[in-house]
């Protein structure tokens, strides 16, 4: 048996896989008027990635910041964290604790569970609500895919792999996965990874302490046929990470100088976070089996998520003592029903969404030396806090020939915080509150397709962010050390976002080119309570734009080799007060991605069992800084972040139809660099061996 090549980010379109995300049904990517991207299991495996995030660093216009090893967030078209929203398996995974800034959650994902990995940009809020802004991603997870296998055949599969990271102090990842059933009618699947990251060593500054961690991780499904179009599923997916050093605010980080760059040592003894995450949901999905039906496709889905957020700090200094410890608990109900619909020359996609989070929250401090005590200005947000979200949507595509068709749709959302228990400064005493917001987007998109390999796309799309329980109640440390306090007195967060697109799709050439320009409105954000203030306010205190260009392609110039590749470019500007109630004043939107790009060559054997690819990814120096960026000096260095240029290589030989192996090469010059505003520098030259086995 031949083995499967793995396609990168800007191959795998030839494959015409289906997008789930882009309109809540199964769509072919040539026919989506979005700009969208798929990475398949292949790619994820066969590219050697530590985690998901860094996945992503092929894809334009995502600039993959990490603020530590564990904890990668993707900056897509400008927006991170909660401005990105992401979903596993569809179930929406963002909640109400989430903080600002570039946050940790989606390392948390398993990358060795996934499927295939789906984003839209700058999709708006109508299909699935607040937070999907700069991007909305889909992460689906391994199945046993029983419906692939004859009707009635029994079957089993299963692997192990195991994976070693020469760089540093070295690494280990395995995991060992199977699925059995029988066709057509049931199917389980069952997989286990165990990872131990090793601390990670750069070319210039050595072996950077504290920067590995361990992941434990299960993922279990079942899916059984209850007619010939339905499906009943129910899945549990569990991560555990500890000790991820948050590491360039530790003693460890001891600076950082290139190009005349310099980014400053940390001074905490210790930043440790730990993280827990589960999702278990059922899920009925199905299609009416009588023509022209009033309803033609359903999916109905319950799900309960937890989040388990505990964070350490020592910042003790000399003689002096200070101890924090801030914990979150976040209990997230789901309930999901899509709906399709053929009405005359088009499909109406409807439904109702709600998401219900229950959340407690503590923090502790040690100031003298006697231990740690419960300290409520120090709860990371509210204690015994409530956040709902219910949302009912529709969208229609009208077809009117086989060359045009136009997508108009629209969502309300009610969005509700009630919180427990947070600490009022002003009373030195804590409080409770309650708000409510309510919030209509509109999106209309259209596609016109030229030829068969041919079309354009334009949009406008609106999208929005309810005020979630950290900007309401948060007291978090941001921006190595400086505090800020949440306020029950903000409003959601607006963008628009004008799009336009053109998309090439051929046997051996595939080309997409997009420009985009968004439109932001009330950005909630801290700023100083007053001229040099050390404390920042929540408020809705920032307006600007951002708007960038895309360009990525893929040419099969022969049978067996490839070429394929990315650019993106993009700039920005807010308006923010100097101070609450202070003279505003225009600056550069927070780490802009730099102009960057990827290029890569491809051989597959005519016997496709033997594989070799070579890329080059680089990036220009980033000295466009937000006054934001300047003060944050452990992660930017002052001046700007120096431009870098990396080669590797990866290559696979499938040995048989049980075992393939592969090999990967990074960093081959040992190029010191560091991807802007991340919080440490990237690994110097190392190898990367992994073995599968399959039966």
């Amino acid at each position: 048996m031949a083995t499967e090549t793995s396609p990168g980010p800007q191959e795998i379109y030839a494959l015409d896989p289906l997008v789930v995300t882009a309109v809540r049904t199964e769509t072919a990517l040539e026919d989506t008027a979005y700009t969208t991207h798929i990475l398949d299991s292949n790619f994820l495996e066969q590219g050697n990635h530590r985690t998901l995030p860094e996945a992503l660093q092929y894809i334009p216009g995502v600039l993959v910041q990490k603020t530590a090893a564990g904890h990668g967030s993707p900056f897509i078209r400008g927006f991170t964290g909660r401005q990105n929203l992401i979903m596993v398996d569809g179930v929406r995974m963002n909640n109400s604790s989430w903080r600002s800034g570039p946050v940790q959650y989606w390392n948390t994902i398993d990358s060795r569970s996934i499927e295939r990995y789906e984003l839209i940009k700058n999709q708006g809020s109508v299909l699935y609500g607040s937070d999907a802004i700069g991007g909305t991603a889909n992460v689906i997870t391994k199945s046993s895919n029983f419906r692939n296998f004859a009707d009635g055949e029994h079957f089993f599969f299963g692997s192990g792999d195991y994976e070693f990271r020469s760089n540093g102090d070295g690494s280990h990842i395995g995991r060992v996965e199977s699925g059995v059933g029988i066709g057509n009618q049931f199917g389980f699947f069952l997989g286990v990874t165990g990872k131990d990251f090793g601390d990670i060593r750069g070319p210039k500054v050595g072996v950077m302490e504290n920067t590995g961690y361990t992941e434990e991780a299960f993922d279990l499904r079942f899916d059984m046929a209850l007619f010939d179009s339905s499906t009943l599923t129910f899945a549990h997916q569990y991560v555990n990470q500890d000790d991820v050093w948050r590491f360039h605010s530790t003693v460890f980080n001891q600076g950082w100088t290139k190009d005349g760059k310099v980014a400053t040592p940390g001074n905490f003894q210790a930043r440790i976070y730990d993280e827990k995450r589960s999702l278990t949901y059922l899920r009925l999905k199905g299609a009416s089996p009588v023509a022209d039906a009033w309803l033609d496709r359903w999916s109905l889905t319950l799900s309960y998520q937890t989040q388990e957020d505990r964070e350490f700090q020592d910042r003790s200094a000399g003689a002096a003592t200070d101890l924090r410890l801030q914990e979150t608990e976040v209990e997230t109900f789901g309930f999901d029903l899509s709906l399709e619909s053929d009405i005359g020359e088009g499909t109406l996609v409807y439904g109702l969404d709600y998401y219900h989070d229950e959340v407690d929250a503590f923090g502790q401090r040690d100031s003298t030396g006697a231990g740690l005590v419960n300290t409520p200005g120090f709860r990371p947000v509210a204690d015994d806090s409530k956040y709902d979200l219910v949302g009912a949507f529709a969208q229609y595509t009208w077809r009117p020939s086989q060359h045009f068709e136009v997508t108009g749709g629209g969502r309300f959302t009610h969005a509700e915080a009630r919180l427990g228990k947070f600490f009022d400064a002003s009373l030195g005493e804590d409080r409770s509150a309650s708000r409510s917001w309510d919030d209509v987007s509109g999106s209309l998109r259209a596609l016109y397709r030229l030829n068969d390999t041919w079309s354009v796309y334009a949009g406008i799309s609106q999208a929005f962010r309810a005020p979630n329980l950290t900007d309401l109640s948060g007291n978090l440390t941001t921006l190595s050390g400086t505090p800020a306090a949440g306020n029950v007195d903000v409003d959601p967060e607006e963008f628009i976002t004008y799009e336009l697109g053109t998309r090439y799709n051929a046997d051996t050439i595939y080309l997409n080119w997009s420009v985009y320009y968004t439109d932001i409105s009330d950005i909630i954000t801290g700023v100083p309570a007053a001229a040099g203030s050390g404390t920042n306010i929540t408020t809705n205190g920032q307006d600007g734009k951002i708007y960038g260009v895309e360009l990525e392609g893929r040419w099969r110039f022969h049978a067996d080799w490839t070429l394929s590749g990315f650019a993106a470019w993009q700039d920005g500007e807010t308006e923010t007060p100097l101070f609450i109630g202070g003279p505003v004043q225009t600056d550069n939107l927070s780490r802009l991605n730099p102009l960057s790009g990827s290029l890569a060559l491809r051989w597959d054997a005519p016997s496709r069992r033997y594989w070799v690819e070579g890329r080059v990814l680089a990036a220009a120096k980033q000295d466009k800084l937000s006054r934001r960026d300047q003060t944050d000096t452990q992660r930017i260095p002052i001046g700007g972040t120096p431009s870098y240029v990396v080669l590797m290589a990866n290559a696979g030989w499938q040995v048989n139809d049980h075992l393939d192996l592969t090999l990967g090469l990074e960093n081959l010059t040992n190029e010191d660099y560091r991807t802007h505003g991340s919080g440490q520098n990237e690994p110097g030259f190392g190898a990367i061996a992994r073995a599968k086995l399959s039966w």
